[in-house]
C-alpha cells in the first residue's frame, strides 16, 4: 500500500496548475515487467507484451477524440505508449525529460510494494522537488495548442489531481487508461474514457 500520498496535497496546494485550456487528455504508460513484479524501475524500461497491447487499446480509444498536440515523459515506456497514440492523429509526441517519473534513486531496482512517496532517497528526489519539476513541466505540456494529451506516469496523475484539487480515485491509476480532463468554471473533474480498473494504493506504479 501506498504511503504518504497527503504530502501530494499538500505540494499541490503550494503548486497549483491554472491550465487556459478547458480540456487535456492524460495517458500513464502500458505495463512494463517491472510494474508486474513490483520494482522501483528506470527510464530505460520497456513496455511488455502486455503493456504493448494496452498502448493499442489505448490509441483505439483516443482515436476518435480531437487532440493537436502530444506531449509526454522522455522514459522508454512512455514514448513508445505516446508514439502508439500518435500514429492515429498523424502528430509527432514531443518528449520532455520534466515529464519522468521520481528519480528514487538508490531505490531503482527495489521492491515498491510499499512504497512511500514521502521519502527521501539516496541520490534521488524528493518529494517536493519532484512536484515542482512536474509542476514546470504539465504547465509547458498545457501550454501548446490545444487539446493536449499528456503521456507520463502514475506519479504525474498523482501531482496533477493534487495540483487540480481533483480526489484521488485509485481506479484511475492502472495501465493506458486514458482520461479526459474537463473544466467547468475553476472546478476540474476526470472523465475516463475506459472502465476503470483498480490497483492497489498504487504500489506498483514507480
Amino acid at each position: 500500500m501506498a504511503q504518504g500520498l497527503e504530502e501530494f496535497l499538500r505540494l499541490g496546494a503550494e503548486h497549483p496548475l491554472l491550465p487556459a485550456c478547458d480540456h487535456f487528455y492524460f495517458l500513464r504508460h502500458g505495463q512494463t515487467a517491472r510494474n508486474v513484479q513490483r520494482i522501483f524501475q528506470a527510464p530505460d524500461e520497456p513496455l511488455n507484451d502486455t503493456g504493448l497491447d494496452q498502448a493499442r487499446r489505448a490509441a483505439e480509444l483516443l482515436a476518435g477524440e480531437t487532440i493537436r498536440s502530444i506531449v509526454c515523459s522522455d522514459a522508454q515506456r512512455a514514448m513508445t505508449t505516446a508514439q502508439t497514440v500518435a500514429a492515429a492523429h498523424g502528430i509527432a509526441p514531443l518528449p520532455d525529460e520534466g515529464l519522468r517519473e521520481r528519480n528514487f534513486g538508490a531505490l531503482i531496482g527495489t521492491s515498491s510494494e510499499r512504497i512511500d512517496w514521502a521519502c527521501e532517497p539516496e541520490d534521488g528526489e524528493t518529494l517536493a522537488i519532484f512536484m515542482q519539476r512536474k509542476h514546470d513541466a504539465l504547465h509547458r505540456a498545457l501550454a501548446l495548442p490545444a487539446p493536449v494529451l499528456v503521456v507520463a506516469h502514475g506519479g504525474s496523475l498523482y501531482a496533477l489531481t493534487a495540483m487540480l484539487r481533483i480526489p484521488m480515485d485509485l481506479k484511475l491509476l492502472g495501465n493506458a487508461q486514458p482520461l479526459r480532463f474537463v473544466r467547468s468554471g475553476t472546478i476540474w473533474n476526470i472523465e475516463p474514457l475506459m472502465q476503470p480498473q483498480a490497483v492497489d494504493g498504487g504500489a506498483a506504479l514507480a
